[in-house]
């Protein structure tokens, strides 16, 4: 067994991957997956003979080999899954159980109890499963993890995150609950995300939401209680033309401020000003392709080479707050956790 507790499979750099799907989010992956060496093989889709299959098999140069089993079947190292999020469970489960390795889309699952079932399997099977987050493998999300654990900010008093943008799809995924949709597993995790890889894990969330007609959460604003510092986390589904992606943290010695934070591909450098002391200053961060970092380091801890930086048991703890902010806006009652 390897240092990461998984088996390693190839000693070339990259690794032979499948795609389960054409979503959008894959045209981001599949430049990344090459750029670091990988392979990406075999396309499954649910309608094979569809236009669009084959209209997207041919603009990435990606093969077709024909439904979601298919690319199971291929000679594969890892898989990509970017379906609908009701679909990462059974399919993220079915590749880990052919021997593969599985980047699945953010949210990983549904809930806790989902999560911890793929942690088990993932480590029953050694192979690896990582909650596709790319943006935390940016430069700029590992300095301000740097600015608030080494003390520079201070003491942590309050976090500030916030994303939403305006889904204008009505036949979008995202707006049906038995698939998972709703503002908080599709941006509103992120925000989740960064405030645990800033604070840790909270002791109790307070949430409420605008519920949509079918039970989706068009808005959902919620508080992660921590010791010494609240975190407010707000997200949307309808907040107007331009995406919102904000971050304030607010310290004893000093306050950070970040607009577009949760980009993975940026094409223009991104700053965040920190003011203290009377002054103001700005890091600037060049761009840089997080995508591409984080299928590296998935390459590299499948080959055995680096230890997981977000192993499953991460997503499991993220997935319990998900679950207590639900339970919170659902019951207007302050869940402990």
């Amino acid at each position: 067994m390897s240092i990461s507790g998984v088996r390693a499979v190839r000693s070339a750099a990259g690794l032979r991957w499948g795609l389960l799907g054409a979503a959008r989010i894959a045209r981001a992956l599949i430049p990344a997956i090459r750029a670091v060496g990988g392979e990406v093989v075999a396309l499954g889709v649910r309608d094979p003979d569809s236009e669009r299959a084959q209209a997207f098999s041919e603009e990435w140069g990606v093969p077709l080999v024909g439904g979601y089993q298919d690319v199971l079947d291929a000679d594969l190292d890892a898989v990509y899954n970017p379906l609908p999020n009701d679909l990462h469970l059974p399919w993220s489960l079915a590749t880990m159980r052919a021997g593969k390795h599985v980047l699945t889309e953010k949210p990983l699952v549904l809930n806790a109890e989902e999560a911890q079932e793929l942690a088990d399997t993932a480590a029953g099977t050694e192979r690896v499963l990582l909650e596709a987050f790319a943006y935390r493998f940016h430069p700029h999300i590992v300095r301000l993890r740097q600015l608030v654990q080494s003390g520079e900010l201070g003491e942590i008093r309050a976090v500030r995150a916030a994303f939403g943008f305006t889904l204008t799809n009505p036949d979008d995924f995202r707006w049906h609950a038995d698939k998972g949709g709703g503002a908080l597993f599709d941006v509103g995790t992120y925000a989740i995300n960064l405030v645990r890889l800033l604070l840790g894990e909270p002791t109790a969330a307070v949430a409420r939401a605008r519920w949509t007609g079918g039970g989706v959460d068009m808005g959902l604003s919620g508080v992660l209680e921590y010791p010494q510092a609240l975190a407010s986390v707000d997200c949307a589904f309808d907040w107007g033309d331009a995406a919102t992606q904000r971050l304030t943290i607010l310290g004893t010695r000093g306050t950070l401020d970040m607009n577009g934070v949760f980009h993975s591909n940026t094409h223009s450098p991104v700053s965040f000003t920190v003011t203290s002391g009377g002054g103001r200053s700005e890091e600037e961060f060049p761009p840089f392709n997080a995508y591409a970092a984080m299928v590296e380091h998935f390459q590299r801890v499948a080959l055995g080479e680096e230890e997981a930086l977000y192993p499953p048991d991460d997503s499991v703890r993220h997935a319990r707050v998900l679950d207590a902010l639900f339970a919170s806006a659902r019951t207007g009652k302050r869940v402990e956790l």
